[in-house]
């Protein structure tokens, strides 16, 4: 057997379903081959699933989105944060917070305390209203613009 032979062997072995291979010819010759069954365990692949939709009602449900992000911003007065800190609803920890969700404010009224380097600020409501929504939770890290509380 010439070196061609055993390399074709090789090959279709490689590209075969057996993995193991034992041949032994009758003027004394022996080959033996073994597939390595080491396996590597790929992620599943995640299906995305796409959904058509006609393209006239494309246009409509982007009308519709517009029309409802119009209604929910004219719909609420948003305090966001004026810096970077740490959010507090209430002064101490066994206080009772500033203002809850359907709490009456008005302007001038203090919604919370933000820290900011050691410093204790009182955050003082610009809108008179009821607090619809408290956007951040009691000691969570705020950044400069995010909202704080919605109000309506």
């Amino acid at each position: 057997m010439n070196y061609e032979d055993i390399k074709k062997l090789i090959d279709d072995m490689g590209n075969s379903k057996i993995d193991e291979l034992n041949i032994e010819f009758p003027d004394g010759i022996k080959i033996s081959m073994k597939k390595d069954k080491t396996t590597t365990m790929l992620p599943a692949k995640q299906e995305i699933q796409y959904i058509t939709v006609p393209e006239k009602n494309v246009e409509e449900s982007k009308e519709k989105v517009i029309e409802n992000k119009k209604e929910s911003s004219e719909e609420y007065k948003v305090v966001k944060s004026p810096m970077v800190g740490t959010f507090y609803s209430k002064s101490s920890p066994d206080a009772k917070p500033y203002v809850e969700v359907g709490s009456k404010i008005k302007k001038g009224d203090i919604l919370c305390i933000v820290e900011a380097m050691k410093l204790m600020n009182e955050i003082e409501s610009e809108f008179d209203g009821e607090i619809a929504e408290v956007c951040v939770k009691d000691g969570e890290m705020v950044d400069y613009g995010k909202p704080l509380f919605k109000i309506k």
